[in-house]
């Protein structure tokens, strides 16, 4: 199969960026999408022109750093990371548009690389939790209700990948502060520092330049991960109770 890709072409942070047109031959269906712009690149550097720039790390889902925006959905498809994607999603003479995520808060480094640390900085200001090293402890000591131990890990599963503020239309990271505020607030070793932390990282949020929630849920519907938007509540809650504490 063969496509027409339209991708993002940017030299640098400052410089002006545009849509640029390649057409892909000889494409497998069982590519990933990602197999797909190696391809792309490696046709690119036999001509002497410039490779697509693109952000890949595991390639299994894992680490969420391939994220782009293909045909106006992030990663392309519900419930995968774009190195998850398969070429046999496409059909032959496809026009795929290929893009940065787009928020001001994740500035465009190169075409399709965008700088992400502002998701760390959030991590880092919501600090450590107070947790004894050495031997482990009892467990019985710490008993978790089975429900809530499962909420916990699912809100864990997220990867930080900023599709939820790609997909949002005021590039809020609410679902990814929700998720990670959630996961640590339903653990007895989170509670020591639940109030600060959710404080300190809703602060970090919005001095970052994230938009604010407005429940329209297309976080929800582009997370790879599936985290539910509820979690937002949680976050909004804990931000309220934090009031009095």
């Amino acid at each position: 199969m063969k496509i027409t890709l339209k991708i993002w072409r940017q030299a640098g942070p400052h410089a002006q960026g545009k849509l640029a047109t390649y057409q892909v031959d000889n494409i497998s269906p069982d590519m990933s999408f990602l197999e797909m712009l190696d391809q792309l690149n490696e046709d690119l550097n036999a001509r002497g022109e410039e490779p697509v720039a693109f952000d890949s790390d595991c390639r299994e889902g894992i680490c969420g750093m391939c994220g782009v925006v293909i045909n106006g959905r992030p990663h392309g498809k519900k419930g995968v990371t774009t190195c998850q994607l398969h070429m046999r999603n496409f059909n032959d003479g496809d026009e795929v548009i290929v893009e940065p995520w787009r928020a001001t808060a994740f500035p465009v480094l190169r075409d399709l690389v965008v700088d992400r640390n502002a998701l760390d900085r959030i991590i880092g200001a919501g600090g450590f939790i107070s947790a004894n090293t050495g031997s482990a402890p009892e467990a019985n000591s710490l008993p978790v209700g089975k429900n809530l131990a499962l909420r916990s890990f699912h809100a864990a599963e997220c990867i930080g990948c900023g599709a939820c503020v790609a997909a949002c239309p005021n590039a809020a990271a609410m679902l990814f502060m929700g998720a990670k505020v959630t996961h640590l607030g339903l653990l007895p070793q989170g509670q020591p520092e639940r109030w600060t932390r959710v404080k300190a990282m809703v602060k970090r949020h919005d001095a970052e330049g994230f938009g604010g929630c407005t429940n329209v849920g297309a976080c929800a519907d582009a997370c790879p991960k599936e985290i539910p938007m509820d979690m937002i509540s949680f976050l909004n809650k804990d931000v309220r109770r934090s009031s009095v504490h």
